[in-house]
């Protein structure tokens, strides 16, 4: 968990603020949080040394460096899981609320549940970007999921689907509008067409009567290139 690793690393090192939220995927307030204790539960410190995710001297170089960014010596393992949200590696998890967001921005026919599943995420996350009062409201820009490894264009596509027909949405209505444009497009081409074939039997006949149709440079004057 990144936030019982947070907490490890503010008790048992000196690194800043700062190094420890980017290299558990966290917010630096969030990070602050479990440092004054005033996070809403309190977390029992889990160690990134003996889960083989980072290394005595790794720590020190942050120590020696409060610029330098902690290199993940092993990621973590993954977790099997059957049931429950899906799990997301630590350095992604500061995208879910702009994947949250997309689907709510282009998608808000899904429901709270089903974005939970797709994203790894709560719902209660989800709600306050909802109605937009979420802590770091701020600085999300909804960003496709799928582009941000959250989850697959399949899984997203389903979940899509199945939202909308259950809310009764059908894709008739897009395929009357792709309908009509097909229909407008066909129509135009075949004026443009028409326009084109009047044009040349005009000049056609200009040409047979001797008549000069190069087009003018200026007033009463042809182009002398133009046949």
């Amino acid at each position: 968990m990144p936030s019982a690793t947070a907490s490890w690393l503010v008790d048992n090192s000196s690194l800043s603020f700062r190094q420890i939220a980017d290299f558990c995927g966290l917010h630096v307030l969030e990070v602050q949080a479990i440092a004054d204790e005033t996070a809403s539960t309190k977390l029992t410190g889990r160690d990134p040394i003996r889960a083989g995710e980072l290394t005595h001297e790794e720590i020190e170089k942050g120590q020696a460096d409060e610029n330098y960014d902690l290199k993940m010596h092993k990621a973590p393992d993954p977790m099997t899981r059957t049931k429950g949200p899906r799990y997301t590696p630590v350095s992604k998890r500061q995208d879910k609320p702009d994947g949250i967001a997309w689907i709510i921005k282009n998608h808000p026919e899904v429901s709270d549940g089903a974005i939970s599943k797709l994203i790894g995420t709560t719902r209660n996350t989800i709600g306050n970007i909802r109605d937009r009062t979420h802590w770091n409201m701020a600085n999300i820009q909804p960003k496709d999921p799928v582009t941000l490894g959250l989850t697959t264009q399949r899984e997203l596509d389903a979940a899509v689907a199945k939202a909308q027909k259950e809310a009764g949405t059908t894709a008739e209505v897009t395929d009357a509008n792709l309908a009509h444009d097909r229909d407008a497009l066909i129509n135009e081409l075949r004026k443009e067409r028409e326009q084109a074939a009047a044009d040349a039997e005009a000049a056609l006949k200009a040409e047979e009567e001797g008549e000069d149709t190069r087009p003018e440079i200026v007033p009463g004057i042809k182009d002398p290139f133009a046949r």
